[in-house]
């Protein structure tokens, strides 16, 4: 659909009523302005169709100033300080918060909700398919990395889109990076995979001496524009300090999980969009990344180029 700020505004005031992304049936109150803006499925469930939400309005409600921030996680229930029952209570929450009356609290929400629904709007048309696909494309990434295991452990859901008609093989690839010097290659013994659902694995082929194909049949071809979920498994040797999506197909969302555990490195960086001949150079460095108390980093990427390393490093 053709989204308008207008549309997104009418259905963010409906939001906010009652519980807000927490009310049930959700599917009730989100329209196709929101569905359109958050990428919801017409099949998504209650469960996913929150995540989308909040993954969505709360980066445009974080790059508000701080006092539209406070109004806007109180009406759509984006803390848990603010999950209150009633929308009421959360102005109120607010109003405390921020030092105001109740009333100003509402006409911040109301120009929070105009300034969001505008930069939706805007980072909508500006999205658009950056990187065409004649095959298919990855929708979501998520992934989950526990390093804190005997061998690296990384469980891995992807959201596939068919971009054609008659995608029965989905072609992923894993990248093991070696040391910058190193002639060694990667063997196949570092590299376990296990699919948990979606398809059934067929031939492991080396690309690289840091990459492996794997090839993907799914259950029934997919026509296009449909969508799959895959999840699988992976168990493996990481020689280097580093973990990264190199894409072989465009991704619209990357999103990871690392833990540490107790042994948190002095340093980790982030790596976005970097040629993988570079992830090893020291010099080009991304942001600074900070574990949390559990030794846990959390980075989402978003767009990302066919060929180019996304991800983290550590020493």
């Amino acid at each position: 659909m053709d989204l308008s700020a207008a549309d997104v505004v009418g259905e963010l005031k409906a939001l906010r009523k009652g519980r807000a992304i927490f009310t049930t049936p959700l599917a009730d109150r989100v329209g196709p302005a929101l569905r359109t803006t958050c990428g919801i499925a017409e099949e998504d469930g209650t469960v996913e169709m929150r995540r989308k939400l909040f993954d969505r309005l709360r980066p445009l409600v974080e790059s508000l100033p701080e006092d539209l921030k406070i109004a806007l996680i109180a009406a759509f229930a984006l803390d848990e300080r603010a999950r209150k029952p009633f929308y009421q209570e959360r102005v109120h929450w607010a109003a405390i918060t921020l030092d105001r009356d109740d009333r100003t609290v509402r006409r911040r929400i109301d120009e929070g909700i105009e300034q969001i629904a505008a930069l939706a709007v805007a980072g909508a048309a500006e999205a658009g398919p950056r990187y065409p696909s004649r095959s298919w494309h990855t929708e979501e990434l998520r992934v989950t990395l526990a390093l804190d295991q005997p061998v690296a452990e990384a469980f891995e859901f992807r959201r596939v889109i068919a971009d054609a008609d008659e995608i029965a093989v989905l072609d992923l690839a894993l990248t093991l990076p070696v040391a910058g010097e190193s002639e060694e290659s990667v063997r196949e013994s570092d590299l376990e995979v296990d699919v948990f659902h979606g398809g059934v694995l067929g031939r492991r082929v080396r690309e690289s001496k840091d990459r492996f194909g794997l090839a993907l049949r799914l259950p029934e071809p997919l026509r296009r524009g449909a969508r799959h979920d895959i999840g699988l498994r992976f168990r493996a040797n990481l020689r280097e300090p580093r973990y990264l999506c190199v894409p072989r197909h465009p991704c619209d969302l990357f999103d990871l999980h690392v833990r540490f555990g107790e042994n948190v490195p002095e340093r980790i960086v982030r790596l976005a969009g970097a040629d993988r001949g570079e992830t090893n150079d020291l010099t080009s460095q991304g942001g600074e990344l900070e574990a949390d108390e559990a030794g846990e980093v959390h980075v989402r990427f978003r767009h990302l180029a066919p060929g180019f390393a996304y991800g983290i490093r550590w020493w």
